[in-house]
């Protein structure tokens, strides 16, 4: 099991992901956006709320001048998830400045009066190509927990941006999942997440990839071989109407 590190500053999960989250030590719900360093341009993935913005834009400017952030990945429309987005646009300042996400979650945050150009990525195949030639490919995740929920996946390094699936609710929160993790998971999908049907056809859908590591938007990064372990968990996990209907 990794380190987590100083929570203070940018923490490396691998040569050109980082976690430039905000550790709020009162909540047991914690919020992990990441940035993608690709040569000299930059991806920045669920960048928060507005109170967690001050630290996540310091994180961020640690590693990269923001003006290199070409792309916004908005994997759903949460206040937790992009609260902040106006504001990072502003501080981005770059005319190209494009926010990726599913169209109905474009028809949601459009409400918070952005000016940047919208990259729906259900018109455009689930793939945008960077600069480098680097592809990402999206992973429809639809009603987990919103109709555009999507997935982020990076071929290169085997890594997927997952927003709110496999995210935990944890008293004592590390950056690297430990022993017995998926536990942690439980509360959360079953709080937020509609059935176990909908997770079941999202990680039929992930288990096509070939998945290194698994970076949700809340709770902990998982690697190795607790991927396999937490798709098993929560396929067998009853959740939201499972749970009303017994």
């Amino acid at each position: 099991m990794k380190k987590t590190g100083d929570v203070n500053e940018s923490i490396a999960i691998t040569r050109d992901i980082h976690w430039v989250g905000f550790y709020e030590r009162s909540t047991r719900l914690h919020c992990n956006p990441y940035l993608l360093i690709d040569d000299q341009e930059a991806v920045l993935f669920d960048p928060g709320s507005i109170p967690d913005f001050p630290v996540v834009m310091r994180k961020v400017i640690d590693l990269v001048n923001p003006g290199a952030i070409s792309l916004v990945v908005a994997s759903h429309q949460d206040p937790d998830v992009c609260g902040n987005l106006a504001v990072v646009e502003d501080v981005i300042s770059r005319p190209d400045l494009r926010i990726a996400a599913h169209a109905h979650t474009h028809r949601l945050i459009q409400h918070l009066a952005l000016s940047s150009d919208r990259f729906a990525v259900d018109e455009h195949g689930y793939r945008l190509r960077l600069a480098s030639g680097r592809t990402l490919e999206f992973v429809p995740m639809p009603f987990l927990h919103s109709p555009g929920a999507i997935a982020t996946y990076d071929p290169k390094t085997r890594s997927l941006f997952s927003g709110d699936v496999f995210g935990a609710l944890v008293e004592e929160w590390d950056l690297f999942a430990g022993p017995g993790f998926p536990e942690n998971m439980a509360s959360f999908h079953q709080a937020y997440m509609p059935s176990n049907a909908h997770l079941r056809a999202a990680i039929r859908r992930l288990r096509q990839l070939d998945i290194d590591r698994i970076l949700p938007q809340h709770g902990s990064v998982i690697e190795g071989a607790q991927v396999a372990e937490a798709f098993d968990f929560l396929e067998a996990l009853p959740c939201g109407l499972d749970l009303e209907e017994r």
